[in-house]
């Protein structure tokens, strides 16, 4: 399978690094083609300018500012996100990686407003290691947005069609060495027999 895996974290020594890593070779080991998009190893630059949201709904030029980007999506056939949680977020980085490349035209067909239809329809697995700073319960209060995007935005700009799991590591204020590994040893399990 052609899996796109999007790593945001600006820190090579960070937990997070250490997981993108385990995701990495995982997946290679198991036999798939791996894209490894590290949104800060390539700079990518999220912030949409003026020019973009004046040209947002203009198909298909909307796609040129970030063309190797939506080339590595339509490439996929599986995505698997790795990042931490910040403020009950995405990062930015990766905030503007969706507020740029799933557009119309990509993401979804805005031809019809009264009738949007998904565009991801080729991507048939999505996977996310996440790290969260704060217990589930603090998570689930402020709503779990990252967990929503990840489970119900994106399966919805499939058509519905992909299987999406998501694997989080709540409280890392006071993570141990011991619930370090035994995440890391879930995901690297997880990675190897993604399918």
């Amino acid at each position: 399978m052609r899996v796109l895996v999007i790593f945001c974290h600006p820190v090579e020594s960070s937990y997070n690094a250490a997981l993108h890593a385990e995701v990495v070779t995982q997946l290679k080991l198991a036999g798939h083609e791996v894209d490894d998009c590290d949104l800060y190893a390539e700079n990518f630059n999220p912030v949409m300018s003026r020019e973009e949201r004046l040209g947002y709904h203009e198909v298909p030029d909307n796609e040129k500012p970030v063309q190797t980007y939506v080339d590595r999506l339509r490439n996929a056939e599986a995505l698997v996100f790795c990042f931490p949680t910040w403020c009950f977020g995405l990062p930015a980085m990766l905030k503007g990686y969706f507020d740029r490349v799933l557009m119309p035209g990509v993401a979804f067909d805005l031809s019809d407003p009264q009738n949007v239809k998904p565009s991801l329809t080729h991507i048939k697995r999505i996977s996310a290691v996440v790290t969260y700073g704060r217990p589930r319960w603090t998570a689930w209060y402020m709503g779990d947005p990252p967990r929503k995007i990840i489970t119900r935005y994106l399966k919805l700009l499939t058509g519905g069609g992909s299987r999406v799991d998501y694997h989080a590591h709540y409280h890392m204020n006071v993570a141990t060495p011991s619930s370090l590994s035994q995440f890391k040893a879930k995901v690297s399990q997880a990675m190897a027999t993604f399918a």
